[in-house]
C-alpha cells in the first residue's frame, strides 16, 4: 500500500499537472487579416484565428477609428456586424461600409471551453 507522503506528492503532481493543463488552453490571437500593423488598402472584413476553438456567444470584438487627418476627438466607433467564422477558431468583423483612410484597432475578448475571457487588441491602418 503507498505511503501518505506518496499519495501527497502523486496529489501535488497531479493537480500541477491540470492547472499547468488549463492554464494553456486560454485562446490565443494567432493571426489576423489584415495583419497587425498592416497599411494598405480598406478590408471587406476583418479575421481574427485563434488557437482555441471559441464560445461565440461569449466572444466579442468591437472596432473603432484612432487616427484620421483631421480627427479631433478619437477614437471613433465603427458599425461593424461581429461573427464566427466557418472555422471555429476565427471571429470575423464585417464593417457596415467601406473604411476610410485612417488608423483602427480591434478590440477582442475570446472565450473558449475553459469560459475564462482573454482580451486583447491589433491595429492597422488602411491608405
Amino acid at each position: 500500500m503507498p505511503s501518505l507522503k506518496t499519495l501527497n506528492t502523486s496529489l501535488v503532481l497531479g493537480s500541477a499537472l491540470l492547472f499547468a493543463a488549463l492554464a494553456q488552453a486560454h485562446p490565443k490571437l494567432l493571426s489576423s487579416l489584415p495583419a497587425e500593423g498592416a497599411r494598405g488598402p480598406a478590408p471587406e472584413r476583418i479575421e481574427l484565428k485563434f488557437s482555441e476553438t471559441l464560445t461565440p456567444q461569449f466572444s466579442a470584438a468591437k472596432l473603432v477609428m484612432t487616427a484620421m487627418p483631421g480627427m479631433v476627438h478619437p477614437p471613433m466607433p465603427i458599425n461593424a456586424r461581429i461573427s464566427a467564422g466557418s472555422d471555429p477558431k476565427t471571429l470575423l468583423v464585417t464593417p457596415s461600409s467601406r473604411l476610410s483612410a485612417g488608423r483602427y484597432k480591434v478590440e477582442w475578448r475570446a472565450v473558449s471551453a475553459d469560459t475564462h475571457p482573454i482580451t486583447g487588441a491589433m491595429t492597422f491602418t488602411v491608405d
